[in-house]
């Protein structure tokens, strides 16, 4: 089955006086990029969630996100000090930045810092919070697969694009080789005719010599190799559309070698119709190559 690296999940939950929200969602990328921003006072809970991630997923910037709210009486508001002094210093390097470029900024007070993400959480001092942490990371395993479960229906839908397009350049490619064919006759006859204007202009020529820069000229327009990899291609990319993820780099790097047939073959056509069905190549290999950007 593809998978797509384009989703989203969210969902609740709660446990023994605590209430969450969680929010996951991936856009393309070239590796796996995990972004997590979960309170880091609960033991053991971001290598968990990150060591699930990696499981289950190959490619994709990840962003998850747990927003966690403590609804009994004993919670505590507890200051993250990591957080606190990354904003302390983030706020000094842009005053002392400021003031080289001869600007005056507003000084900042307490509750300006205390509202930035992360510096104020909620929290229990000397917390036990392994109970919570299970909870978290077994709720989680079902956000993560509703998750999944997106990502290959969108995988599953952009399968049906690609093997559509594969078709289109299948068909093409099929009408690129008849073109070919018919424009053999042609070429032929315009070469001959170059012969004879040449001999006629020259009042001593080597006529063999002349008649093999022809046939090299001839052999240069042959486009039967970019013919047979357009197939060949064709052929290897729907055997990985076959196979199903992980495949988008191998994808990605089998729609450039079809944009480079396609470039080649424009550029021996020497013919109208062959050049039309060429351009006709590139536009459909372009948008395969955006689609296939979204492939796990």
């Amino acid at each position: 089955m593809l998978h797509s690296m384009t989703a989203f999940a969210s969902a609740t939950g709660a446990h023994d006086g605590y209430s969450w929200t969680w929010d996951l969602r991936s856009v393309n990328g070239k590796g796996l990029d995990l972004r997590l921003r979960a309170p880091d006072w609960i033991d053991g809970l971001e290598a968990g969630l990150r060591a699930r991630l990696g499981k289950a997923l190959n490619r994709g910037n990840v962003t998850l996100s747990l927003r966690l709210l403590a609804e009994d009486q004993g919670s505590t508001q507890r200051i993250n000090d990591v957080q606190l002094d990354s904003v302390l210093a983030a706020m000094a390097q842009i005053e002392t930045r400021a003031m080289d470029m001869g600007l005056s900024l507003a000084p900042a007070n307490a509750a300006d810092v205390l509202s930035v993400r992360g510096v104020l959480e909620s929290g229990a001092a000397d917390q036990d919070t392994s109970a919570l942490a299970s909870a978290l990371l077994a709720d989680f395993e079902t956000l993560l697969q509703g998750f999944i479960a997106m990502r290959a229906s969108e995988g599953t839908a952009l399968a049906g694009v690609l093997s559509a397009q594969l078709d289109v350049i299948a068909h093409l490619t099929d009408q690129a080789a008849e073109t070919a064919e018919t424009r053999k006759a042609d070429m032929a006859l315009n070469f001959r005719n170059a012969l004879q204007r040449v001999l006629d202009n020259t009042d001593s020529g080597d006529e063999g010599r002349i008649a093999q820069e022809i046939a090299m000229l001839a052999v240069k327009a042959d486009v039967t190799e970019e013919i047979d990899r357009l197939r060949a291609h064709v052929g290897a990319a729907r055997d990985l559309l076959a196979k199903g993820s992980p495949i988008g780099r191998k994808l990605d790097f089998l729609s450039q070698e079809f944009n480079r047939e396609a470039n080649t073959l424009c550029a021996k056509a020497q013919n109208t119709a062959l050049t039309t069905i060429g351009l006709e190549l590139k536009t459909v290999i372009d948008q395969m190559r955006e689609q296939v950007q979204n492939v796990e």
